[in-house]
């Protein structure tokens, strides 16, 4: 079920919120895992079919050491098929406060100030009207 408008506005204010006030922490808790490359992915498919070879071979001449070996090989192949590709041009929090402070192509609320200092005065209003 697609946002409305109005939660899509408070969701990207959300957003912007967040990396405005949190830089340092969603630089290092971002996104660090990336994607595989292809040819990680491919060098990951060759080197584990060649250790299911291996291991087929040890079970077929009854060598277990052909086996094993051949069941480590298959391991690290899929270990270098889904290890994420290091990035070179890491985030910083520069960044993202610089991404933060981009203005935004939508209108801001008209009723004035930022979504956090519209819910924050609420807040207050709401603890002045239950302590009196």
């Amino acid at each position: 079920m697609p946002l409305s408008e109005q939660e899509q506005r408070l969701l990207d204010e959300m957003e912007r919120n967040l990396y405005r006030n949190d830089a340092d922490f969603v630089s290092t808790a971002g996104d660090q895992r990336g994607r595989p490359s292809y040819r990680s992915i491919a060098i990951g498919s060759v080197v584990g079919i060649l250790g299911v070879g291996a291991l087929v071979t040890g079970v077929v001449l009854q060598q277990p050491v052909v086996g094993i070996i051949g069941f480590v090989v298959m391991f690290a192949g899929v270990m270098i098929a889904i290890t994420p590709r290091k990035h070179h041009g890491t985030l910083t929090a520069e960044d993202v406060l610089k991404e933060a402070q981009r203005p935004s192509s939508k209108k801001k609320a008209a009723s004035g100030g930022t979504f956090m200092n519209r819910m924050n005065s609420r807040w207050d209003r709401r603890q002045d009207d239950r302590g009196e």
